[in-house]
């Protein structure tokens, strides 16, 4: 071959390995990232080109469905049963906007496009039957979650249960909240329902049991009790502590007050708990300080998201100086928690101190209801022992049946529970947050802790208290689980 004929071969061999090369690049290396491109809309159509799998309730409830369109591409789209009690649950999927929450998470299952589901779909080729997408099993308790999202009505807030025995999420609810099926189309109509939700100052869109932390209040008192048990500040909860009244908070001259004219000078654990005293629980963060406390809150789930699997924003217990750490202890200052965080610390101490990793998917399924894999429950932590949790379910169990949580009592059953009014804006001019945590006992142990938050509702301030406001809502959320365990 001639030297001309010779280095045409050459540049012809080398543009046939460069097209290998890039053709490998882009299936094997980039494949991934291709398919999940934005402007990939051939995955987008192959989501809607059948019908999706179904996300379903613990206890068989099918919450979502798909409509057939006329569209040629996008032949279905995402349907929900009472979308806004349970978009805080599944989120929502468009043909437009993307997905959100679980439908995004399981998007591969619901889709029918997840590897797991590869003979399912070979299968559907020589039986000639209908591609469908697999089901997301969730741990939601039907009840439970009417309970919540009635509860909270017109209220701006947020409800988590859970059980403590399992860490299985038995109910999630937010409010304001929204449709997913609104703007589950492509229609102009859904543009501008989308478009409308961001634009609501009232942020229907945001997970407020997730997403949204808040200063605790007194339910963090919870904390620092266990905290002053578990390091041997106090052993006995009838044991009187050392609480000065009034109580100053150190490095000032300000002054810790109480609410109201209540036994809280040198008040034992018991009482303080039962009357939510302020000088108590800030004397007993000071005498730990800051690390101890911290590190206590940490045990609980504290300073780290938690993805269960829908990612859980980091509750805050800050690293601080001693003033703001004695206020911390009151759930006041940079302290700040989601519910499903305090529904954590509820679980905790129901479970005799062991704090089971929160989850919501309880399985996943092919198209034919074959199960293609299982949560196990799993221990997170351990943030105090058996012997002082059972001291602080006792604590929780007088402030039901003798303190400011009265209102979470029902007939027949063991309740524990704490009520918090956390301040709201500076010199805590806005309408105060109202909380409650709690569990309830059955014969087989507690199945269900709950933590309630109402952001905002038309009560009068003054009429403002955990107690009045988030306790009830509570006490029907156990109920209902309780009734159905029945």
């Amino acid at each position: 071959m001639n030297k001309p004929l010779r280095r045409i071969a050459i540049f012809c061999g080398l543009l046939v390995l460069a097209l290998m090369i890039r053709d490998n690049w882009l299936q094997y290396v980039r494949a991934d990232e291709l398919n999940a491109h934005k402007y990939n809309q051939r995955v987008q159509i192959e989501r809607f080109a059948r019908e999706r799998g179904n996300i379903i309730t613990a206890d068989g409830q099918v919450i979502t469905g798909s409509v057939a369109t006329q569209d040629t591409y996008y032949k279905f789209k995402r349907s929900w049963k009472d979308g806004p009690m349970w978009s805080p649950v599944t989120g929502y999927a468009s043909q437009v906007f993307d997905a959100s929450q679980l439908e995004k998470l399981e998007d591969g299952i619901l889709s029918g496009t997840d590897n797991r589901l590869f003979f399912d779909r070979t299968l559907s080729m020589f039986t000639g039957e209908k591609k469908k997408g697999g089901n997301v099993v969730t741990t939601l308790n039907s009840a439970a979650q009417e309970a919540a999202f009635k509860g909270l009505g017109d209220k701006k807030g947020a409800v988590a249960a859970i059980d403590p025995r399992t860490g299985a999420i038995l109910a999630l609810a937010s409010t304001p909240s929204y449709d997913p099926a609104s703007f589950a189309g492509r229609s102009s109509n859904d543009s501008a329902a989308y478009k409308k939700l961001l634009d609501d100052k009232n942020a229907p869109m945001l997970n407020r049991a997730l997403r949204q932390t808040y200063p605790p209040g007194s339910t963090f008192k919870v904390v620092t009790a266990a905290a002053a048990l578990e390091n041997g500040l106090y052993s006995g909860i009838d044991d009187a502590t050392k609480s000065p009244l009034p109580f100053i908070l150190p490095g000032s001259r300000t002054e810790l007050k109480n609410e109201g004219n209540i036994p809280c000078e040198n008040a034992t654990l018991k009482v303080a708990l039962q009357y939510s005293c302020n000088t108590v629980f800030g004397k007993i963060s000071d005498d730990l300080g800051n690390d101890k406390m911290k590190a206590e809150a940490e045990k609980f789930g504290f300073n780290k998201e938690i993805f269960n699997p829908i990612r859980t924003d980091a509750s805050v217990y800050p690293k601080d100086v001693r003033p703001q750490n004695a206020m911390a202890g009151i759930g006041q200052a940079s302290n700040r928690a989601t519910p499903l965080q305090m529904a954590m610390v509820a679980a905790a101490v129901a479970n005799d101190g062991k704090l089971m990793k929160p989850y919501m998917v309880d399985q996943l399924q092919a198209p034919n209801v074959d199960v293609l894999s299982k949560t196990q429950p799993e221990q997170m932590s351990q943030p105090l022992s058996a012997a002082n949790a059972q001291k602080l379910q006792k604590m929780m169990e007088f402030v039901v049946t003798d303190g400011t949580g009265t209102s979470a009592q029902i007939d027949g059953v063991t309740v524990g529970g704490k009520t918090g009014t956390a301040q709201h804006g500076v010199d805590n001019k806005d309408n105060p947050y109202a909380w409650f945590i709690s569990y309830a006992k059955s014969g087989d142990g507690s199945p269900v802790a709950v933590a309630v938050v109402i952001e905002g509702s038309d009560t009068t301030r003054d009429d403002i208290a955990g107690g009045k406001l988030a306790a009830p809502i509570a006490k029907n959320v156990m109920k209902a689980v309780l009734d159905s365990k029945k």
